[in-house]
């Protein structure tokens, strides 16, 4: 344990293996309305390969590896323009921004971090979060990320999507992960699936993507983080996320915590079904 030596906003290098394999920025460069929140970037495979894109020009708010949440109450813990019924993306003043509070353990192959989610001056959401790196083989390792959203106030909060909020197929919001953009779009295929369209809004105990020379493997590694359909882009940009609310909004009692967590295999080379499915197992339960 580490913690006296981490109480400063300055970027936390991860290491799997003695490996660095991971940067952690607490509180990133970027405008508001992009809502700042801590991210992990870049992320690489075990051989130095970049597998993470940090506001790139096509989509500024995508910052790495994050948790991020279009509409948590009616603010914004996504970035950039807001999804309003009947309206369409509209440039609205609801951003809100995730600040780290402390860690209460940091290692150099992991951490556990309190925040704060605040917008408009209110504090909306308490968040604990823990991240771990566990090797898996000479040229794959995992990373762990559990996220506990806790609501602060004495009513219920509710979280929503662009989808929940009226447009069709755009689920996002949760851990999200943005890939590099390469000339090629990357493959996508579950264990019974392949391609965006047959894997996107669906629920599948894995997922994985598949760029020049890496590979990433999604698995929902709760109950709950299995029932949220993914969320898969690889035509217009490559990116994947878990969807809090798809079909309806996500409802957090007062008082009451809402847990997510998510493993992601990150691999040299490209992977077949049968070694994506035999990583996922070990990942899950190392």
């Amino acid at each position: 344990m580490n913690h006296l030596l981490r109480q400063t906003t300055a970027p936390l290098t991860l290491s799997c293996a003695g490996r660095p394999v991971a940067r952690y920025e607490l509180r990133p460069d970027v405008e508001h309305r992009l809502s700042p929140r801590p991210c992990l970037h870049p992320v690489s495979t075990l051989g130095g390969t970049p597998v993470t894109e940090f506001a790139p020009a096509d989509h500024l708010h995508h910052l790495g590896v994050s948790v991020a949440v279009p509409d948590v109450a009616g603010f914004n813990f996504w970035g950039g323009r807001t999804y309003v019924r009947d309206q369409g993306p509209t440039e609205l003043d609801n951003h809100g921004e995730q600040r780290h509070v402390e860690f209460k353990l940091c290692d150099p192959d992991g951490f556990v971090e309190d925040l704060e989610w605040t917008a408009g001056g209110c504090l909306v959401l308490r968040e604990r979060r823990t991240v771990a790196t566990t090797r898996l083989g000479p040229d794959v390792w995992a990373l762990d990320l559990t996220f506990s959203l806790t609501n602060p106030g004495g009513e219920d909060i509710g979280i929503g999507s662009p989808a929940t909020n009226g447009r069709p197929g755009a689920a996002y919001g949760g851990f999200f992960w943005r890939a590099p953009k390469e000339p090629a779009a990357p493959a996508v295929f579950t264990a019974a699936a392949e391609g965006e369209a047959a894997v996107h809004g669906r629920t599948a105990d894995w997922l994985a993507l598949a760029g020049d020379g890496w590979t990433l493997v999604f698995a929902g590694a709760t109950a709950e983080t299995r029932r949220d359909p993914w969320f898969v882009r690889t035509g217009e940009y490559p990116g994947v996320g878990s969807s809090l609310a798809s079909a309806a909004r996500l409802r957090i009692g007062a008082g009451e915590t809402a847990v997510r967590r998510v493993v992601t295999v990150v691999a040299d080379g490209r992977l077949d079904r049968a070694r994506a499915a035999a990583l996922v197992r070990k990942a899950v339960t190392a």
